[in-house]
């Protein structure tokens, strides 16, 4: 039986899961934490198989943790169940080591069988997005071929500012100063091929299937 581990700063949510999984004989929901410290103080002392995770937990530093707790505990399976859009950051999730990508928009059925192909060692994205990774459509295969280059940073930078958020806003909410926030931009701008910043977050938006919650 697999053990798992409920990263989320809202108790409801490891509850719905217990529920969502009620009855299975092959996972286990062994705690529920609500803090980037309580979640490495948890996996210090106790063995777990699979984590779920909300990547916007506190004292958490979003996708970058991510890299940082599969490298400590590479045998540990990582689901993100996250509020954000799916397109703009299961990539980066799955770069930085997780093995799936849900938002908590979707039906219990569908989350239930994510966590179970998790679980058993298999990659979580939805339909959607696989599509496009396989087979790509019209724009939306340059797209996001342009957009597999960004680093995690980059892609969290870009969400914020598709979401109207000034430099102010992005940095307080990832803890850089502004300036790096415009060093950012200006990457961001090179990278996808873009001529200002309104044009930049057109094309953040083209990868959007969800809008942002």
């Amino acid at each position: 039986m697999s053990t798992v581990l409920v990263a989320d700063q809202h108790p409801v949510i490891a509850e719905s899961i217990k529920h969502i999984l009620s009855g299975n004989d092959f996972i286990n929901v062994i705690g529920q934490v609500g803090s980037g410290n309580e979640l490495y103080d948890f996996l210090s002392n106790k063995k777990t198989d699979v984590l779920i995770i909300e990547i916007d937990l506190p004292q958490l530093n979003g996708i970058h943790a991510l890299r940082q707790i599969k490298q400590k505990y590479p045998h540990l399976k990582i689901l993100v169940f996250s509020c954000h859009p799916e397109e703009m950051y299961a990539l980066s999730a799955i770069k930085a080591g997780a093995a799936g990508y849900i938002s908590k928009t979707n039906p219990a059925e569908i989350v239930y069988n994510a966590i179970r192909q998790v679980t058993r060692g298999g990659i979580y994205l939805n339909e959607e997005i696989t599509y496009k990774l396989n087979n790509g459509i019209s724009t939306g295969q340059h797209q996001i071929s342009k957009f597999k280059k960004l680093s995690s940073r980059e892609t969290e930078v870009l969400n914020l500012l598709s979401s109207g958020k000034r430099n102010k806003d992005i940095a307080e909410a990832l803890d850089i100063n502004e300036k790096t926030v415009s060093t950012y931009k200006a990457r961001l701008l090179k990278k996808l091929d873009a001529d200002n910043i309104a044009d930049l977050i057109k094309q953040a938006r083209l990868l959007q299937i969800n809008p942002a919650i």
